[in-house]
């Protein structure tokens, strides 16, 4: 994304961040600071830093936030933070900021990750070769799980995240939590909304499937090949997940049927449900990913089913705000079509797999 849509001067003034820099983190060094722009979104804008020792990056909320954007850097800080004390491939927090006097929002500075990342363009997933091609882009969904299993082995009590998510029942609560969610787009900005097939009878099968065995753990929230990194050459090695603005405290399955939502169903063999960003032939179906994780962390594959659907009701939910945020003039009216027909297929697919299942 082009610089010129991003006053840097108001995301990084230089003086107060170079303040805070020397006392918060000081392994960037003492030199002059310079800034840039490495990515920028409706979600999050990120920026390198550099003062001649090697660069660091600084997350923060654009200008015009997204619902919850402030708390979520902070939150998003938080379990980084918690992570450096494991071996899940992250990268590291040194320093997170909840003064707004600073840059004019929560930021915090993390480690610049060595690696690559895949590119999402023109509604598609890119990877660089040679993992753009096969055998190499098979290994890449069980690189990102072997990451999930890291993360959902990890006692996050242990590591000072006991209160980082609400008590009581998790999955209890997650269809009235997304439910409300897309009902609050409503008077949030002013959206009168839509009609979407398969909301209904997604959201009827939930409520009325009994509900699996709750494990706790953490949870990244938003599990898919643009929020990971990559180590440099063959075989696809995970190097850190990013983008942790989601992340809570819950049943971490529910990442797996997130992650795999756009891919090969063992069950139905002639039909990919949800458009995939993945080319589905060269990824390995929902039910191997599935097993490989139960693998690493002891989980009943039985479950796997009921997470794949609530993941779905939970992304269709989440993502119809882009749609809201286009049609109050926030984000444009192209991003606002691409999320619209994302959602769509969301709800109208998961409710033909849940007629499909019942015939089964």
């Amino acid at each position: 994304m082009a610089e010129g849509k991003y006053d840097l001067a108001k995301l990084a003034p230089i003086g107060p961040l170079t303040e805070w820099l020397d006392q918060h983190v000081p392994q960037l060094g003492k030199g002059p600071l310079t800034t840039a722009l490495l990515s920028g979104g409706t979600s999050n804008v990120v920026l390198t830093l550099d003062r001649g020792e090697g660069a660091m990056v600084l997350r923060r909320p654009p200008e015009v936030p997204p619902p919850g954007a402030d708390r979520g850097v902070l939150r998003e800080a938080r379990v980084l933070t918690a992570l450096n004390q494991t071996d899940v491939p992250h990268p590291i927090c040194y320093a997170s900021c909840g003064d707004d006097s600073v840059v004019g929002a929560p930021f915090y500075v993390m480690e610049m990750v060595k690696g690559w990342a895949p590119n999402l363009r023109d509604e598609t997933i890119h990877n660089i070769a040679p993992f753009d091609r096969m055998p190499y882009e098979y290994r890449i969904p069980f690189a990102i799980v072997d990451g999930l299993v890291a993360l959902a082995n990890v006692d996050y009590e242990a590591i000072g995240l006991g209160d980082f998510g609400k008590p009581g029942p998790f999955l209890a609560r997650q269809v009235d939590r997304w439910a409300g969610q897309l009902a609050s787009y409503k008077e949030r900005y002013g959206y009168a909304g839509r009609h979407l097939p398969g909301l209904a009878e997604t959201e009827e099968w939930l409520r009325g499937t009994k509900l699996p065995t709750e494990v706790r753990g953490i949870i990244h929230g938003d599990v898919g090949t643009p929020n990971m990194m990559f180590q440099p050459g063959p075989p696809a090695r995970l190097a850190a997940m990013i983008d942790w603005e989601l992340s809570t405290i819950g049943d971490p399955m529910l990442d797996m049927g997130w992650f795999t939502g756009g891919m090969r169903d063992e069950d139905f063999p002639e039909k990919v449900f949800v458009k995939p960003l993945n080319n589905p032939e060269h990824f390995p179906t929902r039910q191997e990913l599935a097993r490989y994780y139960c693998a690493g962390t002891g989980r009943d594959i039985r479950d796997y089913q009921y997470f794949s659907i609530l993941a779905r009701f939970k992304s269709g939910c989440l993502l119809e705000y882009k749609v809201a945020q286009a049609e109050a003039g926030i984000l444009s009216k192209e991003t606002g079509r691409f999320f619209a027909d994302i959602v769509t297929n969301v709800f109208k697919e998961t409710a033909e797999q849940i007629k499909r299942m019942a015939a089964a």
